[in-house]
């Protein structure tokens, strides 16, 4: 169980100092949570706090019930925090397979390797040895990366907007790809994203707006007002 007391967030900007993550406090133990809301509102850096890449001003995080405030990326990763970013990174010279081999920890047989990959809707033998770059879709960079944290097997995994960025028919497959994730998975999945039919997936959905929870709860209680409008703008044909 992931667990946030009284974290808070102050950044400097031209005017001043601006509260951008004000006292949230979370417990999360699901097996599929929802952070949704605001453009601006905190939720990209909520997620980017719990994996150490922003250092909270005040309050703490626990994993486990351990204490990992002050610990780094790297020690977070290897307490079994994970982190999809927005835009997935090209490596270049890296491999498909050496890119889910380096997420795993471990060398992979070809056959292991085309397994995850088969996972996320790819055919395997003709990504297996492709190069990480310019070539690959924004849509295929997301089910690699997908099939990488997958095979890194952590206990929390954050996915921040995976839907940014990609086509209608690739978000449709990103889709089938997060359910079935959904139901596979041993551990937490966090994502956060304004999409309706990712929300739909959820156990748990969280609306984050001006740095504060505006509402918390199980997917029936809070997604019918969010396709209201009363919480946030739910963008429900595609990506944007």
């Amino acid at each position: 169980m992931l667990e946030l007391r009284n974290v808070c967030f102050t950044a400097e900007n031209e005017d001043g100092k601006k509260d951008i993550i004000n006292n949230v406090s979370l417990s999360l133990d699901e097996k599929f949570i929802a952070f949704t809301g605001p453009n601006g509102g905190g939720k990209s850096t909520l997620a980017k706090i719990i994996m150490g890449i922003i250092k909270p001003t005040s309050g703490k995080i626990y994993l486990d019930g351990e204490d990992i405030t002050d610990l780094s990326i790297t020690e977070r990763a290897h307490k079994g925090l994970a982190f999809a970013f927005q835009q997935p990174v090209r490596f270049k010279g890296i491999t498909v397979s050496d890119i889910v081999n380096l997420a795993s920890g471990k060398k992979l047989t070809v056959t292991e390797v085309c397994s995850y990959l088969s996972e996320v809707g790819l055919c395997a033998r003709e990504y297996v040895n492709r190069e990480i770059n310019a070539s690959l879709s924004g849509g295929e960079l997301k089910r690699i990366e997908i099939a990488a944290t997958m095979a890194r097997g952590a206990k929390f995994t954050i996915f921040d907007e995976p839907e940014a960025g990609i086509d209608l028919w690739s978000f449709n497959s990103l889709i089938k790809v997060f359910e079935r994730l959904s139901q596979k998975t041993n551990g937490s999945l966090l994502i956060i994203s304004h999409q309706e039919r990712i929300l739909n997936i959820a156990d748990r959905i969280i609306v984050v707006a001006n740095g504060k929870i505006k509402s918390d709860g199980a997917k029936a209680d809070i997604l019918p007002d969010i396709l209201k409008g009363s919480a946030c703008q739910v963008l429900t044909e595609k990506g944007e």
